[in-house]
């Protein structure tokens, strides 16, 4: 077998909190080999990432290698200066991130920011990076490889532009590639051709590849090796059929169960008596593309809706049509029986208060200067009027409901975990005492774990407070999980509706047909299998 690409050797890293330092990983010994790809799973905070930063040679600010050591086709990253790492880093290492839209600059041309590296650090002409681009292109299986790279990113679907950061990725030929949850973000049928799109490229070029994610069955379909982490340990590690087959861990066997297990949804909340919101006949447009298209539905009190469906069918815009942040071009909305104004700053603020909206990224939805108290403080004081002590308390019990320790009141967002951030969103939401959440992706950058917990949270939120939830999700299992009634959207249609065991149950619409059947699944080879099901 030919020597490892990257040796990672009894690698320690702490990180600094409050003038005190403490770890993140504890002793991680892995390596990997030419055209091998290692999957790295396990729960938020488990080091996945630091893990694959440190690959890079690169640590996040207030970080430091304690102990060990990284070592790049023999070169070991932490005992050269910081200026050499970074000429490694695109050229000998390259990175995929969880975000492509975060990754590109909205006011360049695709080619420009793909070329930059090979040009610059690559060795590379501009003709001959052009060249190789579209060559990538053409592999990636991106829609006019000779003319993509003139586009903007904005220009391009999310898939798309996932499948051109691998490329820029790939450029410089390079001996490792970083992948860090590259398909998080991207509805079931788009994971599914990027997915084949990474495995293509790891195959064709013989790269070697970390592959970051909490998804354990797109880690079955892409992975050679599977090392579980947990508490910045690994506790195990092997091939992936024996891991997925037989996993020995206790801490292992806990990640496949909760994968594996719906949550319960026994008790069903069917739209009884009036609904409390009717949409009739809504369109919408972004100038003059026609996004949304004789949308007709209802939400009853205390029922969860999931609305389903690809990228771009139009499922985020119509939750901003219902919460008053874009204006229908026709059609109505109805809420509990009276007419809603089309836009929030026509609302009064008690109709504002009844509808609420928590975004996908918690990251970006909350404040990062602002501590929790402050977050969770200012709609009560603005729907509520609440003030000093009595806000104070309200806080504290806004926490205990969303399983957050009162504690947590004095720290900022930086300081918690995804799925504590998230906690904190609800918390925001629920603080306006509301009638009707708007669930946007919320639980799609979690890991299964904390996931699971935050949807049984939900859950119980709704039987204590009869909360109704539009969720709008691309993950069929939480729908399976959390739904009432679900809708499936495309291109801006609603295609099917109803009740979860109805559309569920064969026969499917063939839109629906097509979502189901991309939804992963843990078994080894299922992708071969689509892939063969396309060919045949």
């Amino acid at each position: 077998m030919a020597s490892p690409v990257i040796e990672i050797n009894d690698l320690r890293i702490d990180a600094k909190a409050n003038d005190e330092w403490s770890a993140i990983v504890r002793g991680v010994t892995l390596a990997i080999h030419p055209g091998e790809v290692l999957g790295l799973v396990g729960e938020s905070g488990a080091g996945k990432s630091t893990i694959g930063l440190a690959a890079l040679g690169y640590l996040r600010p207030g970080a430091r290698v304690s102990g060990g050591t990284v070592r790049l086709q023999g070169q070991d990253l932490f005992a050269i200066p910081e200026d050499e790492r970074r000429r490694f880093r695109g050229t000998k290492v390259a990175y995929v991130a969880q975000s492509a839209q975060a990754a590109f600059n909205p006011a360049h041309r695709l080619m420009d920011q793909i070329v930059m590296v090979a040009v610059d650090r690559g060795g590379l002409t501009r003709a001959e990076a052009e060249a190789r681009a579209v060559a990538l292109f053409t592999a990636l299986k991106l829609p006019d490889p000779a003319q993509f790279g003139s586009r903007f990113p904005h220009q391009v679907s999310g898939g798309q532009l996932q499948r051109a950061m691998v490329a820029m990725a790939m450029i410089c030929n390079p001996a490792l590639i970083v992948f860090d949850e590259p398909t998080t973000a991207l509805d079931v049928t788009t994971q599914v051709e990027v997915l084949i799109s990474i495995r293509n490229v790891i195959r064709d070029f013989g790269v070697a590849a970390i592959y970051i994610t909490h998804d354990l069955a797109v880690v079955a379909q892409i992975a050679h090796r599977v090392a579980v982490l947990r508490h910045g340990v690994v506790v195990e590690e092997a091939p992936i059929a024996q891991i997925m087959d037989a996993p020995q861990h206790p801490y292992t066997k806990t990640l496949w169960a909760v994968h594996e297990m719906p949550v319960d949804t026994s008790a069903t909340h069917l739209q009884k008596g009036a609904p409390l919101l009717t949409i009739s006949r809504l369109s919408a447009r972004y100038k003059q593309f026609e996004v949304l298209q004789d949308i007709n539905l209802q939400i009853g009190r205390g029922e969860t809706v999931a609305l389903v469906g690809e990228s771009g069918s139009g499922k985020s815009t119509l939750g901003r049509v219902i919460v008053g942040l874009k204006e229908p071009s026709g059609g109505s909305l109805t809420y509990d029986g009276e007419p809603l104004p089309p836009l929030v700053s026509r609302r009064s603020l008690g109709t504002i208060r009844r509808v609420q909206i928590i975004y996908q990224s918690a990251d970006t939805a909350l404040n990062p200067r602002h501590t929790v108290r402050k977050i969770l403080g200012r709609p009560l004081a603005l729907y509520h009027g609440l003030r000093g002590a009595r806000r104070e308390a309200r806080i504290q019990e806004l926490l205990r409901m969303v399983e957050l320790d009162p504690t947590h009141a004095d720290r900022l967002p930086g300081q918690l975990s995804g799925g504590q951030k998230q906690r904190v969103a609800i918390a925001r939401a629920l603080a306006a005492d509301p009638e009707l959440i708007i669930c946007d992706e919320i639980t799609s950058a979690l890991d299964k774990v904390v996931q699971a917990e935050v949807l049984r949270m939900l859950l119980e939120l709704q039987a204590r407070l009869g909360v109704s939830y539009l969720f709008i999700t691309h993950d069929i299992e939480v729908v399976r999980a959390v739904a009432d009634r679900v809708v499936v959207m495309q291109s801006g249609r609603i295609v099917e509706q109803g009740a979860k065991a109805e559309v569920f149950a064969p026969p499917h619409q063939p839109y629906t047909e097509t979502l189901l059947a991309s939804v992963p699944d843990m078994a080894v080879g299922w992708l071969d299998r689509i892939i063969a099901e396309r060919a045949a």
